[in-house]
């Protein structure tokens, strides 16, 4: 046989008819015909008939490739196993069938064609046999494993072809069955129903409620079991989405009925400030206190001058109770006070037309109350001075409107303005202008919150200070002697009038008693500027009158809150030993009354001027010098 594009297989000799009309039986049940089956490659070998019958009715035709100078060998029929066993062998993973040892070893491709017996006749015509392209390797391999058919033979005497069993419908398993003979561990998913506890201690629980048996077992605290999360919709929890938002535009509570109290602790500090700590800043401790009386009144109007009294409350109670939440409260109050202060004077500064906000008489008040606070704090590093200045500037600058609290507020500022020049050495008091000037004497001066204001008292103090000032400028010159006759004439006129001063309160009483003792310290305090600094009978005798006054005070006197002034001047005056032990019970008990932390720091300073006059007693005399060396710098009121 010569080599071409293909060649045809014939049959074996065998009676064809017999044979057809023994399979015609098979097939008579069949309604259709089936097709004429196409085989390429190797799936002529796996479809192969499975038996020798079958086999010699059938014919073959088989496409060589050109390239191939070789026929195949002779053909052997076999078995259905025995085909695909040698057939598997020989096919690589190309799907390529590769030649057996015996053959070439150019490798060679085929394709076969099923025909029927009827169709033998045209095997010797020339017949182009269709050629099939073989498919993926892995698709060969798994149609040489399916089974064959069984053969159909139609009405019309063709011969069948094999008909494929059809495969199970559905999906594959997602976890395949447990191999047989060992049980395969089904992993199980962690319980979400547990208590907190047992949860973040990644523990398991018994999930017992209320409480889970096992937290009482290891003896700790169940937590319970967190809310259960009912399963709802995408509409659902628009829904809810839509209804919280619709909530939150809804008032939550009623509002604060005053701005700056607003907690428990504001409640206390209200009440602190009302019943006891604005006893301690005045004479009075009646409702016409000017503190209840004038300035809370106006602070319930103004939200700055508020968060001022309730920082300046706080601080006093802090100093008795150490409760840190009265503290933070405190700092809160402080830190509103002064963001208030700052935006008042902003908004001033950037339109013209708004001067008018730095005149009310609520931020004045808000000045004076911040500098009480260092008073308070016991601040020794001159954290008042901005607070003195800016109150300074606005009462010079403007006049309140309020002509009461004109009254109280200019009185409360020069008593302090005035003390703060007999412990600076800077710190002079402001000259008193027409709108400062208070007169010298009114009629009913007990009717003042302060002592020495309004019946003058503290205009000899002003005075001395300036003759002090003079004669430490000429002592630094050199000059000699330090107390010219100017000098000494000046002080000569403030000691007749202090001989002629008398209070103006009702005689024997406890405001009486503290005005005679204030006397008695102005008249000390001009004998330390004018005569030298060393003991003598006339300082001794006027120091011991002044204790005196201060032993007659009752323990609840009002004037206690401002005995501290002339006590530190005494002090500074006390030359003997007994008169010192004296004044340090005078201080304790400021320290029981008001419990300013002020007092401390000026106690400290009376026992430094002590310790001067044993080593160099001519310089005991300026204290203000002393204060500075310290690098200290309070208020003494």
């Amino acid at each position: 046989m010569q080599n071409g594009s293909s060649f045809a297989v014939p049959y074996p000799p065998t009676d064809l008819n017999s044979h057809s009309a023994t399979l015609g039986s098979d097939f008579a049940h069949r309604d259709s015909t089936p097709p004429e089956l196409t085989l390429s490659g190797p799936a002529a070998f796996s479809e192969s008939p499975s038996s020798g019958e079958d086999c010699q009715s059938h014919g073959a035709s088989a496409a060589v490739d050109d390239n191939s100078d070789d026929l195949p060998g002779p053909w052997s029929w076999e078995t259905q196993e025995e085909s695909a066993v040698k057939l598997d062998s020989r096919i690589d993973l190309q799907g390529t069938i590769r030649p057996s040892d015996t053959a070439p070893s150019s490798s060679t491709t085929f394709g076969f064609t099923l025909i029927s017996s009827g169709d033998a006749d045209m095997l010797a015509s020339d017949i182009t046999p269709k050629v099939e392209e073989i498919g993926d390797s892995m698709d060969v391999l798994e149609r040489s494993r399916e089974p064959v058919g069984n053969l159909v033979e139609p009405a019309g005497g063709t011969v069948g072809v094999p008909v494929n069993v059809p495969r199970k419908r559905g999906r594959p398993r997602k976890h395949p069955l447990p191999t047989p003979g060992g049980q395969s561990k089904i992993a199980k998913g962690r319980s979400k129903t547990g208590c907190i506890t047992c949860r973040r201690r990644k523990k398991k629980c018994d999930e017992t409620k209320p409480a889970c048996l096992n937290c009482q077992k290891n003896a700790v605290v169940c937590e319970g079991y967190p809310p259960k999360e009912i399963w709802k919709s995408g509409k659902q929890k628009l829904e809810d989405a839509v209804r919280r938002s619709s909530l939150t535009a809804l008032p939550r509570g009623l509002p604060f009925l005053i701005d700056g109290i607003e907690t428990d602790v504001d409640r206390r500090f209200l009440d602190h400030f009302v019943y006891e700590f604005s006893r301690v800043l005045t004479l009075i401790n009646d409702d016409s206190n000017p503190f209840k009386e004038i300035l809370l009144p106006m602070a319930t109007q103004h939200r700055g001058l508020m968060h001022s009294l309730m920082c300046l409350s706080g601080s006093h109670l802090s100093a008795l109770d150490p409760e840190p939440r009265l503290k933070e409260r405190k700092h809160y109050h402080f830190d509103r006070a002064i963001r208030d202060l700052r935006e008042n004077i902003n908004a001033s500064s950037s339109n013209v037309e708004e001067q008018q906000l730095l005149i009310e008489d609520p931020i004045i008040a808000s000045t004076i109350a911040l500098c009480l606070n260092t008073i308070c704090e016991g601040e020794t590093n001159g954290e008042y001075r901005s607070h003195m200045d800016a109150a300074r500037y606005l009462l010079v600058t403007q006049r309140p409107r309020n002509e009461k609290f004109r009254q109280f507020i200019i009185e409360f500022f020069q008593y302090h303005d005035i003390s703060n020049s007999l412990t600076s050495l800077d710190r002079r008091p402001l000259g008193l202008v027409d709108d400062l000037r208070l007169p010298d004497f009114v009629p009913h001066a007990q009717a003042g919150a302060l002592l020495g204001i309004f019946d003058g008292l503290f205009n000899y103090i002003s005075e001395i200070t300036k003759l002090r000032d003079r004669i430490r400028q000429r002592h630094n010159e050199g000059y000699e002697p330090a107390v010219d006759y100017q000098t000494l004439s000046e002080a000569v006129t403030i000691d007749s009038a202090l001989r002629d001063w008398e209070p103006s309160y009702p005689p024997n009483t406890p405001n009486w008693y503290a005005a005679q003792l204030y006397r008695q310290s102005t008249w000390v305090y001009l004998y330390r500027t004018i005569r030298p600094s060393r003991p003598n009978e006339k300082i001794a005798q006027v120091v011991d009158d002044g204790l005196a006054y201060l032993d007659l005070l009752p323990v609840d006197a009002g004037a206690y809150s401002i005995m501290l002034m002339p006590l530190f001047l005494l002090g500074c005056s006390s030359f003997e030993p007994r008169q010192r032990e004296r004044v340090k019970k005078g201080f304790e008990a400021l320290r029981a009354y008001s419990n300013l932390r002020n007092i401390e720091p000026a106690l400290k300073v009376v026992q430094q001027v002590w310790e001067v006059m044993e080593n160099n007693m001519e310089e005991s005399w300026d204290w203000e010098k002393i204060i500075s060396d310290m690098h200290m710098d309070f208020l003494i009121t």
